[in-house]
């Protein structure tokens, strides 16, 4: 698959909707350019994956081939830091015809980088849902 490029995000609030866009594009490798290289994912309260196994995780969303809704609750920034809390929503019907309805409200920690960029440096999508 050909990477499709978004725009990358220079505020903390357009975070979430450059990752709607990546992930909605179903290109992992646009979706992993959201994330610093030692990222951390959330896959279950108490575990957390990186590098290989974090780019596993988000292809195992991107595999349902549903579109992802999220809406930003808060963004609270404190210089290159920030905390994104919003509600995301895949619903709809995978490949093989199976009924998809993930929803959650996530928690993540963002950071700018040296290029001004917005990345995740923890996903935390079940947020405390789960």
């Amino acid at each position: 698959m050909t990477t499709v490029l978004h725009p990358l995000p220079t505020e903390a609030a357009d975070l979430p909707y450059a990752f709607q866009a990546a992930f909605n594009s179903g290109d992992l490798a646009a979706v992993d350019r959201l994330f610093e290289p030692g990222a951390l994912f959330v896959t279950t309260p108490g575990r957390t994956v990186a590098g290989d196994e974090r780019r596993a995780a988000n292809a195992e969303f991107l595999a349902l081939g549903v579109p992802i809704r999220l809406t930003l609750r808060h963004a609270y920034v404190n210089g290159d830091l920030a905390l994104l809390i919003g509600d995301y929503l895949i619903e709809g019907t995978a490949p093989d015809g199976t009924p998809v309805h993930d929803r959650g409200t996530a928690t993540d920690v963002a950071r700018r980088g040296p290029d001004g960029i917005w990345r995740y440096a923890i996903d935390n999508p079940a947020g405390t849902d789960r």
